[in-house]
């Protein structure tokens, strides 16, 4: 049934019930109604203050300091009345306020001030003799300067041959290069690779800056590179692949993308950046993968033969993995709690008060306070699949319950029913991360790798071609990948733009890896000065 025709059967003027819903004001219950087409007003203004919420409220979905107190004085969770709880705060130093130090490694260059020859005369006429100094630091910036590397190549012929048939001449071989016959170095391409895929500035706006500094540098140019780079780049891809599906879990998400020129294809149409997540803990690796589909097809392919968790969001694409041997399915409670959040949003904010979606919300928070207390004790894998079976898992059987309860007094079609329907149908997923100390409740790990590629998204806003989608999601994944392995982004490029030449085989790859590359060998001099 459209909005039209529901405005037509629930009220004689559509028009006015249309206006009175999109102010947020409630329409009034008409008794004449049925109680089908009342539930039907109850869905439609709920539906109405979600979207204004999502266009105008507060985009974080953390509570409030404030709410959660108040939350918590209301408290109709536990059966029996709990008794004030004493909280020790420990002692502290306060820390002063002031200018922090800066850092050590950045480069010095000494002024020295003095006073004239003159003035080190005492008035008694002896001769001042200097006791000490004082000294004080500003900071300083040199902005980026473009600079042309000469390649002198020495050349040798024999003189007595000279002018004889076959004489030898021999000239100096030039060092590899990752783009032969180009004209970027490594500095520059990972200079202009971080800005894009670290900084979120599109290759139009590089064109502009450089154009400022006195170079010409199109970005169809740039664009070239980042193709030829990210080929180069592509035994690296397969070596983090094998990485990810080596760890103990995996984490999925996808996100979409405007690629233009995909054959058969309208240029409106959505493609698909599809993130991996895995490996060891201590070592992660982040693949991203352009797509033209959302289908589960991509993600069944890429787990092709994969053993371990498995864990993703709600989205019905992943149901497959409950089918195949070998994988463990976990669900996600970041986007479960996600739709407890909308059904809050979607309260009249006059009339809003502690109902269902806030004890939902409550046992959510006291899931996540047994995860924060053991990250703050620092337990041990062991240790906090103990601290889950104990705490936790009472817990999720009581929220259990309580869901089932509700299920029956809820209107189904509402976003609290739709919410309480969600988790009951997704329990058996969501209950696992209790299974193992390795496992996370939620998908964040993955949502997180996805948010710079969106930051970048909204500047770049599409890809021109397939083949520049594909390179992005390469280029992508080695930054990414060298980030949560804590490696600053354009040292990690340009060390392995400049070794890539080199290397013959797979254990050379595997050296170039954000997980397993020379740390010590990253310090290039003039960092973010010369590119």
């Amino acid at each position: 049934m459209s909005l039209n025709q529901t405005f037509n059967r629930l009220e004689p003027n559509a028009e006015k019930f249309a206006c009175s819903v999109l102010k947020g004001e409630r329409v009034r219950e008409n008794p004449d109604l049925p109680d089908e087409q009342q539930v039907h007003v109850h869905i439609l203004e709920e539906q109405v203050r979600l979207l204004k919420a999502k266009l105008f409220g507060r985009k974080s979905e953390k509570s409030s300091e404030a709410s959660e107190e108040q939350l918590q004085l209301f408290d109709e969770i536990e059966a029996e009345p709990q008794q004030p709880k004493e909280v020790n705060v420990p002692a502290h130093k306060r820390k002063r306020g002031g200018r922090r130090p800066l850092p050590e490694d950045l480069p010095r260059i000494e002024e020295i001030h003095d006073i004239k020859e003159e003035e080190k005369i005492c008035a008694c006429g002896s001769q001042l003799s200097r006791i000490g100094e004082e000294v004080s630091e500003k900071l300083d910036i040199v902005p980026a300067k473009m600079q042309v590397i000469r390649h002198i190549r020495y050349k040798y012929a024999c003189k007595s041959c000279d002018g004889v048939e076959g004489a030898v001449v021999k000239t100096a071989e030039l060092p590899p290069q990752i783009i032969p016959q180009g004209i970027a170095t490594p500095g520059l391409l990972a200079y202009i690779l971080t800005s894009k895929f670290v900084d979120a500035l599109p290759l139009y706006r590089q064109e502009k800056i450089y154009q400022r500094i006195g170079v010409e540098l199109s970005r169809a140019t740039m664009a070239n590179w980042a193709i030829q780079v990210a080929q180069k780049c592509m035994l690296l891809i397969k070596l983090l692949i094998g990485e990810i599906r080596s760890g103990p879990v995996i984490n999925i998400d996808e996100t979409t993308v405007q690629v233009m020129k995909e054959p058969g294809r309208s240029d409106k149409t959505k493609s698909y950046m599809w993130i991996f997540r895995g490996g060891a803990p201590e070592k992660p690796a982040l693949i991203y993968q352009y797509h033209r589909t959302r289908a589960g097809d991509v993600a069944r392919s890429f787990l092709s033969g994969y053993n371990g968790y498995v864990q993703t969001d709600g989205y019905a694409g992943y149901d497959f993995l409950e089918s195949i041997a070998g994988i463990v399915h976990v669900g996600c409670w970041a986007h479960a709690r996600r739709k407890f959040v909308e059904a809050i949003e979607a309260q009249p904010k006059n009339k809003r008060r502690r109902g269902s979606g806030e004890v939902a919300m409550e046992y959510i928070g006291r899931l996540y306070g047994i995860e924060k207390k053991a990250n703050e004790l620092g337990l041990s894998e062991a240790e906090l699949y103990r601290i889950r079976q104990d705490e936790a898992k009472p817990l999720l059987e009581e929220f259990r319950l309580w869901l089932t309860e509700r299920e029956r007094a809820t209107p189904p079609k509402g976003l609290l029913g739709t919410a309480i329907r969600y988790k009951l149908n997704q329990w058996s997923k969501l209950e696992r991360y209790i299974e193992d100390g390795r496992l996370r409740p939620d998908n964040n790990v993955a949502e997180n790798a996805i948010r710079p590629f969106v930051v970048g998204r909204k500047n770049w806003l599409f890809s021109g071609h397939p083949r520049g989608a594909e390179a992005s999601a390469t280029l992508y994944s080695l930054i990414e990948t060298a980030k949560v392995n804590g490696l600053e982004p354009y040292k990690y490029l340009r060390y392995i733009f400049e070794r890539l030449p080199y290397a013959n085989n797979e254990d050379d790859y595997k050296c170039l890896l954000p997980q397993y590359v020379d740390r010590d060998a990253l310090d290039v001099k003039s960092m973010g000065v010369v590119i």
